[in-house]
């Protein structure tokens, strides 16, 4: 690790530098100024060799010109450079300038005339401060990276599932897809399918009396609603067509299916479809139809499909703003 020495006076500089050349320190750099320290600082951070790199200072307190305290300062202003440790060396009643200087970020001091053993104690302290400093700026870059890597990796994925661009759920394509993987998941593990079929009630005549615009909002609400109350990472939530939705629970029993039905229309009426303005006395509700199956060899997932939408026009056929529950099919 490197060494910089900063101190106007020849010998002093030769006697901190033979000290740590005794103890093995072989890279060293010596400068009479800290503006010489601020242009030699700037050379090695540019520089893309690690080994240029400057892990530790060793600065006199006072110095023509430019006094360590300022330097202190110039160094830890700047990014790059602020989290190598500076040792102040100064003169025993210098407590002033060592509290000017600690307010400035000096990391630790030594008394003049400088002693071996102190010296390289407090050197060797200062550098395991910079190696843990090092690594866990390290962790942290590579945490960054990996954040960014996953987040690519999600942009990327979330591009390749179908979706419907109003609502940012699946499309029709995807149903299909998703459909046909978990039927075939079902019929290996011996475990229940189930299918909700949404179909917003009278939407034709809410699109006709509010806009268009209120209406892609309302749709991208119910979107919301269903994501909220399909709670487990298989669930799935897509938009069948128009107003209609379609909601996949993988290893769900009817029951558990009616009970994601009944949260859905609860709070599909709390929200009671403001839309981003009031409707005078109406309220938006939706007709649900449910089919469960326990899928077998020979057996057809479109039967499940089937049994599902035609719950759901018995359930528009009743007026509406229910759910209705198909008989179990295989």
């Amino acid at each position: 690790m490197a060494i910089l020495i900063v101190d106007d006076i020849p010998v002093n500089l030769m006697l901190l530098e033979e000290m740590l050349q005794q103890e093995g320190y072989s890279d060293i750099y010596c400068v009479r100024s800290g503006q010489e320290a601020l242009e030699m600082l700037a050379s090695t951070e540019e520089a893309e060799a690690e080994e240029k790199r400057v892990d530790l200072i060793l600065m006199d307190v006072m110095m023509p010109g430019m006094d360590g305290i300022e330097a202190c300062q110039r160094i830890k202003a700047q990014d790059g450079l602020r989290d190598i440790p500076v040792i102040m060396v100064t003169i025993r009643d210098d407590d002033e300038a060592l509290a000017q200087a600690f307010a400035m970020g000096a990391t630790d001091y030594i008394i003049k005339p400088v002693k071996e053993i102190e010296l390289l104690a407090r050197v060797r302290a200062a550098l395991r401060l910079k190696r843990e400093t090092d690594r866990r700026k390290a962790r942290e870059q590579e945490l960054v990276e990996l954040t960014r890597q996953l987040d690519t990796m999600n942009r990327r994925l979330m591009h390749m599932v179908p979706r419907d661009s109003l609502t940012e759920v699946g499309n029709r394509r995807y149903f299909d897809e998703i459909l046909g993987r978990e039927w075939n998941r079902a019929r290996r593990e011996a475990v229940p399918l189930s299918l909700l079929m949404v179909d917003l009630d009278d939407f034709k005549k809410f699109n006709e009396a509010h806009g268009r615009d209120k209406g892609d909002e309302c749709l991208r609400k119910v979107a919301d609603i269903l994501r909220c109350v399909l709670k487990r990472a298989g669930d799935t939530v897509v938009r069948y067509g128009g107003e209609e939705f379609a909601a996949i629970l993988p290893n769900t029993p009817n029951g558990g299916a009616l009970v994601v039905a009944h949260e859905f229309m609860e709070q599909l009426a709390a929200l009671n479809i403001s839309c981003g303005g009031a409707l005078i006395g109406v309220s938006l509700t939706a007709s649900i139809g449910l089919a469960t199956a326990e899928p077998c060899r020979g057996s057809d997932m479109q039967g499940l499909v089937i049994a599902a939408e035609g719950a759901h026009y018995l359930a528009k056929g009743e007026g509406g703003n229910r759910i209705k529950v198909a008989l179990d099919c295989q």
